[in-house]
Formats: structure tokens, sequence, C-alpha cells
């Protein structure tokens, strides 16, 4: 056996939270849930409101909400607020009260009496969708595709981001094993979307939708290098059909403001919150 897949960690038979975790994120990692502190959210002037972070999960949300407002449903205008994890502001009493999972995004609708809570990623896509009948297919064929892949990427994406980018980028040492395996699996998805997409324009077919939105905030990012600095690891260009949408979907002028909201990190554009469309200009969007 390599020095490299040695094991000398023996778990104990009832395991303890006695220390932090390493790596980057540490401090925001813990065995319980709950709220940690008392703060009660802004609510700002738009029925929608979301508290998130420009992470994929985050654009996710804000790309969608940007794309209804392009197709001119004034209804989906929003405030954003910022929601920054490694402070541990998603512990607060008020995002608990909308998330009970601490994690972002987390969105609040005030059309409805009473207002609604939403949380998960992609259960906010569809709630949006289904609320502006926008962005899933009417077809029943390409309806169930569209549902088919975006609840692919929710049940993938872990393996890229929990496994390959936590392991490759963020943990407090570099161990062999567990980057093998989950490059394994992340180039291994790759390849699933590379061989649907020679065959298809978007991930339902013809038409863009939600599923493009949640698979690109993740997988698109990941080819053209916006995440994990991993690009030439992945050896990326060999997935030319997902180059090929991810590049398109970059272009999409509700996806280079989208992508920017509640920015707080990186190089870039950042638009730490937004509740106006003016609040785009002046920013290089790209």
């Amino acid at each position: 056996m390599s020095d490299e897949n040695k094991q000398d960690y023996v778990p104990p038979k009832v395991w303890q939270w006695q220390s932090k975790s390493g790596g980057q994120f540490a401090n925001i990692n813990r065995p319980v849930s709950g709220a940690t502190h008392d703060k009660v959210l802004e609510v700002g002037k738009h029925p929608l409101q979301l508290h998130s972070l420009a992470t994929p999960n985050g654009q996710k949300v804000t790309i969608m909400l940007e794309e209804l407002l392009a197709m001119g449903m004034t209804e989906a205008e929003y405030d954003a607020y910022l929601i920054n994890i490694g402070e541990g502001d998603q512990f607060s009493s008020g995002f608990v009260e909308i998330n009970p999972n601490s994690k972002i995004p987390a969105l609040m609708d005030h059309s409805t009496t009473p207002p609604t809570r939403v949380f998960e990623s992609g259960a906010i896509l569809q709630y949006l969708a289904e609320k502006f009948d926008a962005l899933v297919p009417s077809d029943h064929k390409a309806k169930t595709e569209c549902r088919n892949w975006l609840f692919w990427q929710m049940g993938s994406a872990p393996y890229l981001g929990g496994g390959f980018g936590h392991f490759y980028a963020y943990a407090p040492t570099k161990m062999q094993y567990p980057i093998d395996r989950f490059t394994m699996e992340t180039k291994r998805q790759l390849d699933v979307l590379d061989k649907h997409l020679a065959d298809n324009t978007y991930m339902a077919g013809e038409e863009y939708s939600i599923a493009d939105i949640a698979i690109w905030t993740w997988y698109g990012n990941l080819v053209l290098g916006n995440l994990y600095d991993a690009a030439e690891f992945l050896d990326v260009g060999s997935y030319q059909h997902v180059m090929r949408w991810a590049k398109a979907i970059e272009q999409r002028p509700a996806v280079k403001r989208g992508r920017v909201v509640n920015r707080s990190f990186g190089d870039g554009a950042q638009l730490h919150e937004r509740h106006d469309a003016s609040d785009f200009d002046g920013l290089d969007l790209g």
C-alpha cells in the first residue's frame, strides 16, 4: 500500500465533536442544527425576498429571477440580501425560520397570505417556474426531461462540490484517494452531460429551461474555469459539447447579471445586495 493510501485513523465506537474540522470552511461546520444568534432579516420593497450568496446554488436563483425579468415579468422584481456563510449569517434566527437547514439560498414570497418560505435551490427554481409559468417546457416529453435533469443536478453536484471541490481545493492536506475517487466521478458526470448535449441544444432539448440554469451554475462554471481552479486538471476542453453549451449560456445577459448578485468574493464584478435593476449600472459584467 502506498503512503498516500495508508489509513491510520481508527474511528471510535461513538463519534464525538471535539474540535473543528480542517479546511477553508471549517468554522461553519457543526453537527447540530438551529440558530446560534438572534437576528431579524431585513425585508425590502418587493414581494420576493432572497437571502443568499453567489455560490453555484445561490446563482441558480438570481439567474432565474433575472431571466424572468428579461422576459418582461415585472412581478419577479426582488430584493437580494447577502448571507455571508463564512461569518455564520446562515445561523441567525431569522434565516433559520426560512430554512431550518441553514443553507443558502432561501426565499420568502410575500405576495401570498401568509408569506411562503421556499428553501433548497431546486425547489426555488420549480416554485418560480410554476408561479410565473416560465422556463419549463410545455411539451410533456420535454417537461419530463427538464425535471429529469434538474433532479440529476441536485443528486450529482454534491459529488462535485462536497467531494471533488472539497478534497481538491479546500481540504487542509492533499490526499490521493479522495481526490482520485471524486475526480473519477466528476469526469463521469461531465461525460454524461457531453453525450447528452451532443444531440441536444439544451438539457431538455431545444428549449432553455431551469435544468440548464441549475446545471450551468455548477458544471458550466467548472468547465469555464470558475470553480476550484481545476479546468486543466479535469481536461475540460475534451468535453466539447459541454463547452459549447456552457459558453452559449454564459453570454445570456440575465446570466451575466444573475451570477454577480450577492457576490462578495473573487475577481470580477460584485453586487452584494440587489434591490433594483439600476444596481447593475456601472458594473463590468463582461
